[in-house]
């Protein structure tokens, strides 16, 4: 419903995630983007626009940020190249975390070429975190 209203208010706006705290009627936060980034004037606006919403909750409109979660098999696909973290929701092999670049992904699944070796493909079903691990050089500067 959310993601509705806002596609139909600012098209350029992505809902990338949202979170609840506190239970059905406590804190909701909306992770949101666009081309050329989110600016407080963004967040109030669309704060604005779900008014009804706020009735039920406090609200929060906020940028993903740098360790944005991938969710959506298009996040997942921008993706492509990246080293990226991800945990699943039951463990696949023996275990429930893994780590590599991802070579691969679907709307059913993503493949990983493993930092620790060998290669894993994961069902998108199964996954329930997931974020790009960005590494930093000793200078400050970022390295993929």
């Amino acid at each position: 419903m959310i993601e509705a209203k806002l596609a139909e208010r600012f098209p350029e706006v992505e809902l990338v995630d949202l979170e609840v705290r506190g239970g059905p009627t406590g804190t909701l936060t909306l992770f949101v983007d666009r081309p050329g980034g989110v600016d407080l004037e963004l967040c109030a606006a669309l704060s604005v626009a779900l008014d009804d919403v706020r009735e039920r909750h406090a609200l929060e409109v906020s940028s993903p940020g740098l360790h944005r979660r991938l969710r959506k098999p298009a996040h997942f696909a921008a993706a492509l190249g990246l080293d990226v973290a991800v945990k699943l929701t039951a463990a696949q092999g023996g275990r429930s975390n893994f780590r590599g670049v991802l070579t691969a992904s679907d709307a059913m699944s993503v493949t990983l070429d493993l930092a620790d070796g060998g290669s894993a493909t994961l069902p998108l079903a199964g996954i329930a975190k997931a974020h790009v691990v960005y590494n930093f050089d000793d200078d400050g500067g970022h390295r993929e």
